[in-house]
């Protein structure tokens, strides 16, 4: 048995690789929404968040052979709950990482650590800021922004039940959330920051999958202001951004299905 975090569609399209190749597996997700994508594929699934010592449990009772980490490049905690509970167990832990994209050159782009950073840069700069972020971090944003003069705060995230009611909690007004789900290609980002007249957009560095470059790319041409949270800097030891390589470690590691 192998045991892949999940959530992501290139997580799934690893997770049914590994399928393919023989081995039995379990996907783990944290919403019911991915949950759904996983059980459509055909690949056997779990929904909820897991600690550490969740996750070593899960491994003594399902038998789990190896760990692969396909999470988010931004679930932090899941990999560090991942690395710690397949360390516990004494299984060999595998990363997957969606590649990063380098940001294009501009002097209309700023790259930043983290969450806070870029919300006190948007604080100093104001005017129409487009936030594609998520839900998760909201408040770090909206307890700088919001009631700030000459500043607009727009919020762009899944349409989901929780996320709205989040944003009413937060004081967000229904004018300025769009709830919609991606990928967006570059002409549809274009039409969003020109209908809401942007002159900010913050972003993550979340990579091809996440859509990075199409954001990024969108709102440089428009000559908006960029500002980018770069990935979590964590050491995860043995970390893939190809599938080939993933299946060639587990069957290294395992001795083969």
């Amino acid at each position: 048995m192998i045991l892949v975090l999940a959530g992501t569609s290139d997580a799934r399209e690893l997770a049914l690789l590994i399928q393919q190749a023989g081995y039995d597996l379990l996907t783990t997700v944290v919403t019911d929404n991915a949950a759904k994508s996983m059980e459509e594929a055909g690949v056997p699934v779990q929904v909820g968040r897991l600690t550490a010592a969740d996750i070593e449990a899960l491994i003594a009772d399902k038998g789990v052979r190896a760990v692969v980490d396909a999470s988010h490049p931004f679930a932090e905690e899941a990999s560090k709950n991942a690395m710690a509970g397949a360390k516990a167990a004494g299984v060999p832990y595998i990363r997957y990482e969606r590649e990063s994209l380098a940001a294009p050159g501009s002097e209309k782009l700023i790259v930043v650590d983290d969450y806070v950073q870029a919300a006190e840069l948007a604080a100093d700069k104001r005017g129409v800021i487009m936030l594609t972020t998520g839900s998760k971090t909201l408040k770090t944003f909206t307890d700088r922004l919001l009631g700030l003069p000459d500043t607009t705060l727009v919020a762009r995230m899944l349409p989901r039940i929780d996320n709205m009611q989040k944003c009413e909690e937060l004081g967000l007004e229904q004018k300025n959330i769009v709830a919609m789900q991606g990928p967006f290609s570059k002409e549809l980002n274009k039409a969003l920051y020109a209908h809401y007249g942007v002159t900010l957009m913050i972003t993550k560095e979340s990579g091809k999958v996440g859509a990075f470059d199409e954001k990024v790319e969108a709102a440089l041409e428009m000559g908006i202001e960029t500002i980018v949270i770069g990935r979590p800097q964590i050491d995860y030891g043995t970390k893939f951004s190809d599938y080939g390589q993933v299946l060639s470690q587990l069957n290294q590691v395992t001795g083969g299905n």
